[in-house]
């Protein structure tokens, strides 16, 4: 009994937690807040817009575009 209750609180987790594809709507904000990237200054995407500049990786297809103002300082040579 205590399985199947398991069983069926994962699939309404699943089942919740799904938010369909989409830039409208609240879903914009979600995927938003998820694809923050370097200390949350920057924003995953796959092409940085023009005020931004590309700082680090995201992943093998994102890029982190941060802007410059709250780009780190380079020291060093």
């Amino acid at each position: 009994m205590v399985t199947r209750s398991v069983l069926l609180g994962l699939v309404v987790l699943v089942l919740l937690s799904y938010v369909p594809p989409g830039r409208s709507g609240p879903n914009a904000y979600i995927r938003r807040a998820f694809a923050t990237c370097w200390r949350l200054h920057g924003i995953c995407k796959q092409k940085c817009l023009k005020p931004e500049e590309y700082h680090i990786l995201c992943d093998t297809t994102f890029l982190c575009c941060v802007k410059p103002k709250q780009m780190p300082i380079l020291t060093g040579k």
